[in-house]
């Protein structure tokens, strides 16, 4: 009798993921290794690697790695391959607020070139190459799952209203044109790639988070709740159970697919 439960079951897989130390990342990679998967955890910052390893029931490799030098992603991956096993999981999931915050949440008519390309080249530049590299040995052995975080501000509109009065972590915040443009370009690339690799039995889909609670304020929180069927915005462990799906057999028939988790505020 077919077993749907082992469909979840990632035991002897080996899984990466980008941005492993960040708010969300800690969250994945802890779901992927309690569900049997040896993951790799790349992040810039070391010490905050380990942390967030040391929240992972389960076998975990951490490399700080600047995901921008190729060189430096190439001998990551090798890395992690090395020491793991081949990886069935890709979790593209990094990204940057950039060196400047101020910079980052500046308006869009003086937004700078600088702090454009910054951005661009992690959200999606090196979104790319990350994909490109793990990519190519999934192709090659002809069976992976590439899952891609973007945002619910990739797929539709930010209402800027919600922003008067609101903070995070003590600072007025918007959404950067940046930051939308970046989180877009990552549903075209996932469409992109699942129609190029399918042949090869490489799926690749999109993450699609809506608001999650992380440091924003509660005028923020309120205003974007009422936006929310819901009537909530998101905790972070509330993605874990979708990521897991994508990375699953559970999901063997999808590819190409755009998956928002956003408590209903898309269908609005």
């Amino acid at each position: 009798m077919y077993d749907h439960r082992k469909q979840f079951d990632l035991s002897g897989k080996v899984a990466l993921v980008t941005g492993a130390a960040g708010i969300l990342g800690r969250h994945f990679v802890a779901g992927l290794a309690s569900h049997g998967a040896a993951v790799a955890m790349l992040d810039l910052d070391g010490a905050a690697l380990a942390e967030a390893a040391s929240l992972a029931d389960g076998k975990t490799l951490t490399i700080a790695c600047d995901i921008t030098d190729r060189a430096a992603l190439r001998s990551a991956i090798d890395r992690a391959e090395r020491e793991l096993g081949p990886i069935d999981v890709l979790h593209n999931n990094a990204a940057t607020k950039g060196k400047d915050l101020a910079a980052f949440f500046a308006p869009a008519e003086e937004y700078s070139p600088d702090t454009w390309r910054d951005v661009m080249a992690v959200n999606l530049d090196a979104m790319f190459f990350v994909a490109q590299e793990v990519g190519k040995r999934m192709v090659a052995r002809r069976q992976g799952s590439i899952i891609q975080t973007a945002s619910i501000y990739g797929v539709m509109g930010a209402d800027q209203r919600i922003y008067e009065g609101s903070e995070y972590m003590g600072r007025p915040i918007n959404t950067p044109p940046v930051y939308a443009a970046s989180k877009a370009g990552v549903v075209g690339l996932t469409r992109y790639l699942a129609a190029l690799w399918a042949p090869s039995n490489v799926r690749v889909n999109v993450l699609v988070p809506g608001g999650v609670e992380s440091g924003q304020n509660d005028t923020f929180s309120q205003r974007y709740s009422a936006r929310v069927p819901l009537g909530r915005m998101a905790q972070a462990e509330e993605m874990v159970g979708p990521l897991i799906f994508l990375a699953s057999p559970a999901s063997s028939y999808v590819t190409g697919q755009t998956l928002l988790v956003d408590g209903g505020l898309s269908a609005w």
